[in-house]
């Protein structure tokens, strides 16, 4: 199962303990107050998403939805991310990556047929 945009934020909360929001953003390589918004729950761009997975040390497949499968399979698997827009509604963005990744997996499956 993935892991959600909150537990991400918890992670980092996790991550920094009592430091300072200004040393731990400066040892994640992002701002004082993007650390804070994704700490609270907030979508970060993607550049900001893979600074803070490499900072806490996981792969950044965990919170994207991707099977075990998928993270060994040495196949191209499409990535699913949207910037925060206040025009997308979570549900929305929610149904819309969940579309995607079933599409890529009608796509793996079909193409798996064919090599057989």
């Amino acid at each position: 199962m993935a892991l959600t945009i909150g537990d991400f934020g918890r992670l980092l909360a996790a991550k920094r303990a009592s430091r300072g929001i200004r040393a731990a953003a400066l040892d994640a390589g992002v701002s004082p107050a993007t650390l804070s918004r994704v700490e609270n729950g907030h979508m970060p761009d993607l550049q900001t998403f893979a600074s803070l997975c490499k900072w806490l040390g996981r792969d950044p497949r965990e919170f994207l939805g991707m099977e075990t499968s998928q993270l060994t399979s040495g196949q191209p698997a499409a990535v699913v991310h949207f910037k925060k827009n206040k025009t997308v509604q979570m549900e929305t963005a929610r149904a819309l990556a969940e579309l995607i990744l079933a599409a890529q997996r009608a796509v793996q499956a079909a193409e798996d047929l064919v090599g057989r």
